[in-house]
């Protein structure tokens, strides 16, 4: 719980993250097609701010190492943040495809 306590204080994107998930968990409930799709819905939402907050831990611990520019700690948060998009993109097409095949027939 410290870590999310931490994360909600010092990280903007988990917090907006945190907040879509609010209105996310409760549409997935309702949009969902039985447990799997909700199930589906959900995890993706989830794995979303997983991400991200694997992605905080890691721009910290890079900080926390120094504040001087290096190839390889740009690179590291560069990887971390990409994860996050990446996860975003799944949640979305998650979500598009579950709700566009009902939806279309």
């Amino acid at each position: 719980m410290n870590g999310l306590s931490a994360g909600w204080r010092t990280q903007p994107p988990l917090r907006y993250e945190l907040y879509v998930l609010v209105i996310a968990l409760p549409a997935a409930w309702l949009l969902g097609n039985g447990p799997i799709e909700r199930a589906l819905m959900i995890g993706a939402c989830l794995l979303v701010v997983v991400v991200e907050l694997i992605n905080s831990a890691i721009e910290v611990a890079v900080d926390r190492i120094g504040a001087e520019r290096h190839e390889l700690s740009g690179r590291a948060k560069d990887l971390a943040s990409a994860a996050v998009f990446i996860s975003i993109v799944l949640a979305v097409i998650v979500w598009t495809i579950l709700l566009s095949d009902r939806w279309l027939h």
